[in-house]
């Protein structure tokens, strides 16, 4: 593809316990840089909500579009991603689910010793992470204040979103590519390793915690560039 037939628009889908507002500094890098960058709004209520509501966003682009999901976002592109709009998939240390499966079947069986998420039993159908241990679970490299905020501010997560499961995995004919961070102590770095050579995603590793889209947003921004390019 050359260089004006570049994609210029982007698609930045967030995970659970967080909004959209954790894409600031990739949203900031990227419109400087020229495409146009719109942040998706989960409910994180169920799967097939957040698919709508990114389908709604895809609906409103001009163009081809670089579908961008972090954590269960990665679960969300997958499946949002067989919208005919969306050119390129690009994973930021996220599910990446396969057909049947759901982010609750990704994480049921955790390798030995892989570091366990502090998830708090569900409460009326939501789950939130201790806020006491959200920083070294979450946000291992962000300052303690802000880390402190988003522990504060966290959005519940639907118990019925992690159970939803992908019918049909976009990965598996279009491109993606995957940011592995190597210090998540949310969803295991092998476990990330495994999902992008499963969906034969182009690869970069960044030292970084799960909260790596807002930590590293100049890694995440030139990954991003690099599919749109």
């Amino acid at each position: 593809m050359s260089a004006d037939q570049a994609i210029r628009n982007v698609v930045l889908v967030h995970g659970g316990f967080v909004d959209g507002s954790g894409w600031q500094g990739v949203y900031d890098r990227l419109v400087r840089d020229g495409y146009r960058v719109s942040v998706v709004q989960n409910p994180t209520l169920s799967l097939e909500g957040d698919v709508a509501a990114t389908k709604q966003i895809i609906a409103e682009q001009d163009g081809p579009v670089v579908l961008v999901g972090h954590s269960y976002g990665g679960a969300v592109i997958t499946e949002a991603g067989q919208d005919d709009k969306v050119a390129r998939l690009v994973y930021i240390a996220a599910f990446a689910p396969d057909k049947g499966e759901s982010v609750s079947t990704l994480i049921a069986n955790p390798e030995p010793g892989a570091p366990v998420p502090p998830i708090l039993p569900p409460r009326d159908g939501f789950l939130f992470l201790d806020r006491e241990r959200f920083a070294e679970a979450f946000a291992g490299d962000l300052p303690l204040e802000q880390a402190g905020f988003m522990a504060d501010s966290q959005t519940p997560w639907g118990v019925e979103a992690l159970a939803g499961a992908v019918s049909q995995p976009a990965w598996r004919t279009k491109p993606s590519w995957y940011l592995v961070a190597t210090d998540d102590r949310m969803i295991p770095p092998p476990a990330q390793r495994a999902m992008a050579e499963r969906a034969g995603s182009t690869s970069v590793e960044v030292a970084g915690s799960h909260s790596v889209y807002v930590s590293q947003p100049d890694a995440v921004a030139d990954l991003v560039r690099q599919a749109a390019s």
